[in-house]
């Protein structure tokens, strides 16, 4: 099973993708994960990617599509993947389909976890974490015993900066300008599933089991 997971920040895409994994026994590929890896090696490919991030910017579709193919080639990926956070611009899903097509392979699906903006603005923002020992509630759907308090260790709960109304909404923006022509691309070939993830968890997963398991686009 080789898939690409798409989906806007809050849908519930690292949730899904470890249900994914541990269900088809695939490793969970995440770009974020790739970089980190290589940077704390400082290999080669690493050193370049920290140059970039830090000065901010995004690393470059080469060096990306580079550091993906190399952890792609290794040898728990003969049975499948799931790719997280790749590809993120057209460039990179033409590179995946051309290095799968050289394999003699190619992409079972890009699941796309679908959640309205406004949704992920409710769920992100009503976040609330606590700061001493990581318990995790909302404001409306999990709100402490004490608003403020943790109910586990009594500490403060606080809102996340990333979690910030005004965050989110930036966020949500960076995501659809980059990732809108890639979903467009893969509904053009025949290859985008779409999982409503307002849903319950165990729906959510019910869902794209459903999709995995019978091959439906």
């Amino acid at each position: 099973m080789k898939i690409v997971l798409l989906g806007p920040p809050g849908a519930g895409k690292g949730t899904q993708a470890k249900s994914i994994c541990n269900r088809f026994s695939i490793p969970h590929i995440s770009t974020g994960d790739i970089f980190r890896n290589h940077i704390s090696k400082r290999t080669p490919l690493g050193i370049e990617a920290k140059k970039s991030i830090d000065r901010g910017e995004l690393v470059s579709d080469e060096l990306t599509i580079n550091l993906v193919e190399e952890r792609l080639m290794q040898e728990d990926c003969k049975i499948g993947f799931l790719l997280d956070g790749f590809p993120r611009t057209v460039i990179q899903a033409k590179a995946l389909d051309e290095f799968l097509e050289n394999k003699g392979e190619k992409l079972d699906t890009a699941l796309l976890i679908d959640v309205p903006k406004d949704f992920i603005i409710e769920r992100m923002s009503g976040r609330r974490v606590c700061l001493s020992c990581g318990a995790s509630y909302h404001i409306k759907f999990n709100p402490p015993n004490y608003e403020g308090k943790c109910d586990v260790c009594g500490s403060d709960v606080t809102q996340r900066k990333d979690d910030k109304e005004e965050t989110v909404k930036d966020r949500l923006q960076i995501y659809h300008d980059q990732t809108q022509p890639l979903i467009n691309y893969y509904k053009v070939k025949e290859m985008l599933s779409i999982v409503d993830g307002t849903q319950a968890i165990n729906d959510v997963f019910k869902n794209i089991c459903d999709i995995l398991g019978s091959g439906n686009k």
